[in-house]
């Protein structure tokens, strides 16, 4: 008998000496007595691997042999919960593999999510933005054409096609489509972007929603109410003076006063809102100051809308690297932050959703395996991105490079799958050696597939991202929350997107 090497040890700070024991396959969660933990710690036959990036908090070590076993009865509960097991570490691998890929599959079965860039081409001049050279360098000038109705025709074409290979009928399908860019929004956009939505309709029930900037949304303002386009993620760098300096027209003009008018026309159009703060070293400390303008604005007396927090990633040669910081760091300063100033209750943390998905698990007592995801994100699923060009992308991170795609449309709207494909859509935490030893790995994902390329220069490591402290935090915040009576709600969240 051995203990699992999926077994994390979380401290809880409470009298009594509690530790929180949680199993990384079997979806257990256990508050036991420190000497408890001691001894199943004590049983533990090799170390965890080293994260890639990022720094896990040291954990205590208990030589084995050296904590007094509990009742036989706490050992057969142990043995039940998956904390302990007569498993070779091998076997037990092996077993580990076996969930990751049933969860991949499940994962992989279903609707797939449309992301259609109506145009490369925006308005402003973000200079953190991962697309940045497209509209700076000319040599990359050609991208910047708009999506015509052709395209879109062959687009809507293909989608019977995919949703064929992922199981589904299409007839039974209400599809999601997210459109992307670029800005997707342009006013100039107007006429695709509406001529696609009444195509897709005319085949069937469907969801819109878009990743805007938020600039010209007054030129859709009759196409913004929920059984049309019924969802915006909407970004602002802080307070108006700090975002004029940061999110910019090619004139170098600011552009916060229209965001926020389009903002309030949105929810009062009954649209859900998710303004997401990309955030640095240099505009943390802004954070207050935008809380009182969201405040001042009344947003957030709706239910409709939602504000977060995203770190900025070093995505181009003008974000320098030791401005930015790690979602754990982020974390950790916007609930610093909290404590000094609870306006900014108003602005989610990062792992506000990990926190939520942990309180339904002991307030509401939901399936623990809905937490868990073999993969990080629907890259390696189901999302398909459309370009204007009729290449097809897993990640809107990477594209606009047709040799990187993971298929195209033929004129007859066919999808023709590169190489590519395969590469994506298996990258799992069990195609990892990293992570198919890692106890976390089915509550991370393995991290964003794009942070563990620029980082190592293979598709196929991972990016920790510091998620060990950031997942110990979390359940041990989680599970005080539950004690006190304060953790049964659930928490607002958005879903974060990369720009």
């Amino acid at each position: 008998m051995r203990t699992s090497a999926y077994t994390i040890y979380v401290d809880l700070p409470e009298p009594g000496e509690q530790v929180l024991l949680v199993h990384g396959y079997s979806g257990a969660y256990d508050a036991v007595p420190k000497k408890v933990a001691d001894y199943v710690r004590s049983l533990e036959t090799r170390r965890p691997p080293k994260p890639l990036f990022g720094n896990w908090s040291p954990e205590p070590q208990v030589q084995r042999g050296h904590a007094d076993p509990p009742s036989d009865e706490v050992i057969a509960l142990l043995r039940t919960r998956g904390y302990l097991t007569d498993l070779s570490e091998d076997e037990e691998e092996a077993y580990f593999c076996k969930v990751a890929e049933a969860l991949h599959h499940r994962e992989s079965t279903g609707s797939p999510a449309y992301i259609l860039m109506v145009t490369y081409n925006c308005n402003l001049r973000c200079g953190y933005c991962f697309q940045d050279h497209m509209r700076t360098n000319p040599a990359f000038s050609h991208l910047l054409r708009r999506m015509d109705r052709q395209m879109a025709d062959r687009i809507l074409s293909a989608l019977p096609q995919i949703e064929a290979a992922h199981g589904v009928d299409s007839e039974d399908t209400r599809r999601s489509i997210t459109f992307f860019g670029g800005e997707p929004l342009l006013a100039s956009n107007r006429p695709i972007v509406e001529y696609i939505m009444t195509q897709v309709l005319a085949r069937g029930p469907a969801k819109f929603n878009a990743i805007t900037n938020g600039t010209d949304l007054e030129a859709y303002e009759d196409l913004l109410k929920p059984q049309l386009l019924s969802a915006l993620q909407i970004t602002l760098d802080g307070p108006s003076p700090e975002h004029d300096r940061r999110r910019i027209y090619a004139d170098g003009s600011g552009s916060s006063a229209r965001i926020a008018a389009n903002i309030t026309m949105a929810l009062e159009r009954g649209v859900r809102v998710e303004v997401r703060t990309n955030v640095d070293r240099n505009n943390i400390e802004f954070l207050p100051k935008l809380a009182e303008e969201i405040v001042a604005h009344g947003w957030d007396r709706y239910s409709n809308f939602v504000a977060y927090t995203a770190p900025i990633a070093p995505a181009n040669d003008k974000t320098e690297r030791k401005t930015t910081m790690s979602s754990w760091e982020l974390d950790k300063r916007v609930d610093y932050m909290r404590n000094r100033d609870p306006l900014l209750h108003v602005i989610s943390r990062p792992d506000d959703g990990l926190l939520s998905r942990i309180q339904g698990i002991f307030g509401q007592h939901e399936d623990a395996f809905a937490v868990f995801r073999s993969t990080f994100c629907g890259a390696h699923g189901r999302m398909y991105v459309f370009d204007p060009f009729g290449d097809i992308y897993a990640c809107w991170e990477k594209t606009g490079d047709h040799r990187i795609r993971i298929g195209h449309l033929t004129p007859e709207g066919r999808v023709e799958s590169e190489l590519l494909q395969a590469t994506w859509r298996s990258r799992t935490v069990a195609s990892n050696p990293v992570c198919r030893r890692c106890r976390f790995a089915l509550y991370c994902g393995g991290g964003c597939a794009i942070r563990a390329m620029q980082n190592s220069g293979d598709l196929f490591t991972n990016y920790c991202n510091g998620f060990g402290a950031r997942f110990r935090a979390i359940a041990a915040e989680a599970y005080i929350a539950h004690r006190s009576g304060t953790g049964d709600g659930a928490t607002r969240h958005a879903q974060a997107a990369p720009c």
